[in-house]
């Protein structure tokens, strides 16, 4: 099965993906946690400027890990289908978004410290994560780039399931993902080793950006 050594040789190979981009008014958006590595080697590779963007999945009722949707700051994208299908409750959804919206401020307070959010305005976004599977958060992380005044969004991954990367291309100008193979079960069976990124490790890489 072709795949990955790790995030930091899919983050390389997709920097070579991303040869038609010019040189200058590029920002690499790494999804938190671990697109942030694919992301680091990205923007080390091209001398483009890194920064975080920070979604988070919006869980069902006794099942955190089925997402009703995903949010990222001031954006929601939200299944309605699937809400109406499991007779999700108003006050279930809002209590659950609150509680995601809590933990998207305490990342990003972890990342950027007293930084601002990045300003985005003419310049060309590459949204970056390790892999997409139902394709949620990404949406949540290219709407919040085009929401902060993006000329153009470019959604990179190195894996993605083909309905994830379908749809994905409805909302980004450009998609460049290197596997979207037929049968998808899981971003981490295409990578070798592809352990939980910690917190700590994206202020580390983070840090070291080109300033």
């Amino acid at each position: 099965m072709a795949g990955y050594v790790d995030r930091a040789e899919a983050g390389r190979l997709l920097a070579e993906a991303l040869v038609s981009l010019p040189d200058g008014g590029v920002l690499v958006l790494g999804i938190a946690r671990g697109g942030v590595e694919v992301a680091a080697e990205i923007a080390r590779a091209r001398g483009w400027l890194l920064d975080v963007v920070v979604p988070r999945k919006v869980g069902a009722p006794g099942n955190p890990e089925l997402g009703l949707g995903a949010i990222a700051p001031g954006v929601r994208v939200l299944d309605e289908a699937m809400l109406t299908r499991l007779g999700v409750d108003a006050g279930y959804l809002e209590r659950e978004i609150a509680a995601q919206e809590a933990e998207i401020e305490r990342r990003t307070r972890a990342y950027r410290g007293a930084r601002p959010a990045p300003d985005l305005r003419g310049v060309t976004a590459v949204v970056v994560d390790d892999g997409v599977a139902t394709g949620g958060t990404a949406l949540a992380a290219i709407r919040w780039a085009r929401d902060r005044g993006a000329e153009r969004v470019v959604f990179a991954a190195p894996v993605g399931s083909q309905e994830a990367i379908r749809s994905l291309a409805e909302e980004a100008d450009e998609i460049v993902c290197l596997l979207t193979p037929e049968r998808f079960f899981a971003v981490g069976q295409w990578f070798r080793d592809f352990p939980q990124t910690p917190d700590e490790r994206v202020v580390e890489l983070l840090g070291e950006a080109v300033p």
